[in-house]
């Protein structure tokens, strides 16, 4: 049986000066705690059929607040301050949509090439070694640069 809705939000309204009371004793820090305090009765909302009731509000309440800023802290734990975004700037864009959807462009161009320059890109894309190709197609080094080193040209030009 489920709380009336009218009583439920009664007595979440009637807990809010505890908990941010307990959020502040938690945070140290009125913005955080407010913002705490938010996220909790907006989880309590949005899971009010979880509610037993008969139980205690305040009790169910205070579990969220603390799980809320438990679940927070151990985020905030894990994250690396990067003010100038040095870290981020590091940061590959292989599995970026958009470098996805750049490589698979690149690779429909390389489809339309002639097979002397696009055998050797697919296999420079699939991470062989220049050493590698040559051996593969029976071509010298010297040859397979040159041939892939035309082919992104070419790459470049059709862009």
């Amino acid at each position: 049986m489920l709380a009336s809705p009218c009583t439920f939000r009664t007595d979440v309204v009637a807990a809010m000066p505890n908990l941010r009371a307990f959020a502040m004793s938690l945070c140290r820090n009125s913005d955080r705690a407010d913002d705490l305090v938010q996220d909790t009765l907006l989880a309590a909302l949005a899971n009010q059929e979880k509610f037993i009731p008969g139980t205690k509000m305040h009790a169910w309440l205070f579990t969220i607040l603390r799980n809320k800023f438990l679940s927070g802290y151990r985020k905030r734990k894990r994250e690396v301050e990067d003010p100038d975004e040095m870290m981020a700037k590091k940061v590959p864009l292989e599995d970026s949509p958009l470098k996805k959807m750049e490589v698979a462009e690149a690779l429909a161009l390389v489809d339309q090439m002639p097979p002397q320059w696009r055998l050797p890109l697919r296999m420079i894309a699939d991470g062989a070694s220049y050493e590698e190709i040559a051996a593969e197609l029976n071509e010298h080094v010297g040859t397979i640069k040159s041939r892939v080193n035309r082919g992104r040209a070419q790459l470049e030009a059709s862009e």
